[in-house]
């Protein structure tokens, strides 16, 4: 059960309780909001439409309609437009695929590291030429 003080500013944040916060056992209720309240809607390094992008594609590779809902509700309230709801779907679902791909052949992860180094690297070289082109 979360305290009366944490309910209070769940009303002030969302103008309410959410229902399912009673699913929280007490010992985690109020750090369970205040890790929603300061993390995700909370000033931070991302903007919160970011942040809404990157709850939609993390919902989406995980399945899990609760938060796809919400995030695509989220991300549309910062203006997010349908085309961009889809591409922060297709990327998640792009990382999933890759990332399935990668385990599931048993890729070497310091083979990998290698390799993005290097692929780093010559993207860096391509940009300071385009910037040199300039």
């Amino acid at each position: 059960m979360v305290s009366s003080a944490m309910k209070a500013e769940m009303e002030e944040y969302l103008g309410r309780v959410p229902s399912w916060i009673e699913a929280l056992p007490e010992p985690a209720a109020d750090h369970c909001w205040k890790t929603v309240r300061d993390l995700q809607l909370g000033e931070t390094e991302l903007a919160q439409r970011e942040k809404a992008l990157v709850g939609l594609g993390a919902a989406a590779a995980i399945q899990c309609p609760y938060c796809v809902h919400f995030h695509t509700e989220e991300a549309k309230l910062e203006d997010a437009t349908d085309e961009e709801l889809a591409e922060a779907i297709a990327v998640a679902s792009d990382v999933r695929f890759f990332s399935s791909v990668l385990h599931g052949a048993e890729v070497d992860h310091e083979t990998f590291v290698s390799e993005t180094a290097d692929i780093v690297e010559h993207v860096e070289d391509q940009r300071m030429q385009a910037a040199g082109d300039d």
